[in-house]
């Protein structure tokens, strides 16, 4: 049987295979059961996991296996695994996806007060179905050499006529800004979020891009001087060139704040290790495992004790929205439709 790690699309349809040969039989879920081992499903790429699943082995003896590949991908996994899936935890990033797990229903309630105190209501969800474990600000980022901070205020004024041809986004495909938009809605209206967003279309420099980080080169070479990007693809960029002439703007400070997303894991529905599950989520709620668990990809932690590190401290604090991050995946086909009947894809 391979590895679960990293798995090619030939292993995956191996994998599938020995499952269904196997559905049922406590061959399959053997390993699972045993108290001492954890199977994680992770859209977290591997170098951002496995450094605190080795601490986390390391002070508790329980062995963590996980496989990495996209959120759509797991989930697709976890449905057609069902009951028979070795998963216990499914990890991901924005709360889109993880609200799409629990409508699903490929996630259980877990009612941890160690989860409750750490983790702050709006980044999770109602039902305890999940939990957000990490923080990145979708926000603007702005030219340094063309553009004063005092000109910049919110998501809202990058439609206006002073931006026209200085705005670069990325795809409307991608799920960091479907998300912004369905939380924009909440905020606005769907009316006034169109017009925002057909806004934006008008002002771009460019055709959208593949990624937030082709967006930030395309400022640095003076294509356009304005974009809006997660934070932590800036922190990235940061570190690789600390006199990078590009800064973050923290917008919407003097109404409803900065849109927030998260990473976060919930416990699966069919998971064969459910007490160890919810005390893994809990140690990566708190102390020294929500410090690394942020350091590593340069976000914030969830955890509002937990200080940030400090090249993320550096960009200063801000006021975010505090929405309950579920309506992300709540009203992403609404955001979707309205992006797509603004022009923006």
């Amino acid at each position: 049987m391979p590895t679960l790690r990293n798995f090619s699309r030939h292993s995956l349809r191996q994998l599938c295979i020995v499952v269904l040969v196997c559905a049922g039989t406590a061959a399959c879920t053997q390993q699972s059961e045993d108290p001492n081992s954890l199977t994680v499903y992770s859209a977290r790429q591997e170098h951002l996991i496995k450094p605190l699943f080795d601490r986390y082995t390391e002070e508790t003896g329980v062995k963590i296996r996980y496989i990495t590949d996209s959120a759509g991908a797991l989930l697709q996994r976890l449905q057609a695994e069902g009951e028979n899936t070795p998963a216990d935890i499914l990890l991901t990033v924005d709360a889109g996806n993880l609200w799409q797990a629990a409508h699903k229903n490929l996630l259980q309630p877990i009612d941890s007060a160690p989860l409750k105190q750490h983790i702050p209501k709006y980044l999770r969800d109602p039902q305890g179905r999940w939990f957000g474990l990490s923080v990145r600000a979708r926000t603007i980022v702005y030219s340094t050499e063309r553009v004063d901070a005092g000109e910049l205020s919110t998501y809202a004024d990058l439609a206006e006529d002073k931006w026209r041809n200085r705005v670069c986004l990325r795809t409307a495909k991608k799920v960091y800004n479907q998300s912004l938009v369905a939380m924009l809605i909440v905020a606005q209206g769907e009316a006034r979020t169109q017009n925002i967003v057909r806004g934006w279309v008008n002002n771009l420099a460019a055709p959208p891009f593949a990624d937030d980080v082709a967006v930030m080169r395309a400022i640095e070479a003076g294509q356009c001087d304005v974009g809006i990007v997660n934070s932590y693809y800036f922190g990235r960029l940061q570190k690789d060139n600390p006199d990078i002439a590009l800064a973050l703007f923290w917008p919407n400070q003097q109404s409803n704040g900065v849109h927030v997303n998260i990473s976060g894991a919930g416990v699966t529905r069919h998971a064969n290790n459910v007490d160890g599950a919810t005390r893994l989520l809990e140690w990566l709620a708190a102390g020294e495992a929500q410090a690394l668990f942020a350091k590593l990809n340069l976000e914030f932690p969830a955890n509002p004790e937990i200080p940030p590190a400090q090249q993320v401290q550096a960009w200063g604090d801000f006021e975010p929205n505090i929405i309950n991050v579920s309506k992300a995946g709540e009203l992403q086909a609404e955001a979707v439709q309205l992006m797509d009947r603004a022009g923006y894809h």
